[in-house]
């Protein structure tokens, strides 16, 4: 069956960094626009970072110049740095198909995602 798993989430101080990864299982993740969600308790779950298939990205305005996200085709797999990290930026992330400025659905089985937290 189709499988994303998320890792790389952590805790770390404001100003910090990390890098997720996503990898797919049984499913080839470059022929679909990809990318990575986030749903902080309280909150729904919103898409913060798509690439297309031909590695164009698109991020929304809280996290442009500071979130990269990007693909490894050849791994099966999609990343996301995240640089000067903000308390704000607490969230469960997740990745899934996706386009920012589309219409386009997540259409996978969502995975169990990976937990950033950003505090003092």
């Amino acid at each position: 069956q189709v499988q994303l798993v998320e890792s790389g989430g952590g805790s770390v101080q404001p100003g910090g960094s990390l890098t997720l990864s996503c990898v797919g299982f049984n499913y080839i993740l470059s022929r679909i626009p990809m990318g990575w969600y986030r749903q902080a308790p309280g909150q729904e779950r919103e898409l913060v970072a798509s690439i297309t298939i031909g590695a164009i990205s698109d991020y929304v305005d809280s996290v442009k110049g500071r979130f990269t996200i990007s693909r490894v085709n050849a791994q099966n797999t999609i990343y996301l740095q995240m640089n000067n990290l903000k308390p704000e930026d607490t969230a469960v992330y997740y990745c899934n198909s996706g386009s920012l400025g589309s219409t386009l659905e997540p259409g996978l089985p969502w995975g169990q995602g990976t937990q950033v937290t950003v505090s003092q």
